[in-house]
């Protein structure tokens, strides 16, 4: 499973020891694992505004269907990314009393199915190029077996 984890090494992006790719205890250049990090909160935010476009969602319910997909996320983690696409205008809070209790469900708003939008081109780009080519190397070498 993938975890982020937040890190004082995280929220600075930088790190004391230098790593592959880095110069030598060079703090300007984040980390490996930071830029990693960063890929996956991009692929969590995605999610998020997938799923908010399909049903209005929720911080715990979002956690689990993010783990669903081998995502490791703590409320620590995932309540500031939806109070991010809040404040983007990507994500409208809506409050809902469910059992006593007011739960803060997400909604996609206008702007962020737009940004959706341009998302799921640039992946499907994405993956033609990266992930096809392999695929079909892949074929072929089990052809010519």
């Amino acid at each position: 499973m993938r975890r982020l984890r937040t890190s004082p090494e995280a929220k600075t992006g930088t790190r004391a020891r230098s790593g592959p790719g880095d110069g030598p205890g060079n703090p300007e250049l984040p980390s490996p694992g930071n830029v990693v990090r960063e890929f996956f909160l991009g692929f969590i935010k995605i999610h998020i505004l997938h799923h908010a476009g399909e049903e209005p969602v929720y911080g715990l319910a979002l956690i689990a269907e993010l783990r669903r997909h081998g995502y490791e996320l703590s409320p620590g983690t995932l309540y500031p990314v939806l109070h991010q696409l809040e404040k983007a205008d990507y994500l409208r809070r809506l409050s809902r009393v469910v059992n006593g209790k007011v739960r803060k469900y997400y909604v996609l708003t206008r702007r962020g199915g737009q940004a959706l939008g341009d998302a799921r081109s640039k992946i499907a780009e994405l993956v033609g190029e990266v992930l096809e080519p392999d695929v079909a190397r892949k074929i072929k070498r089990g052809r010519s077996r």
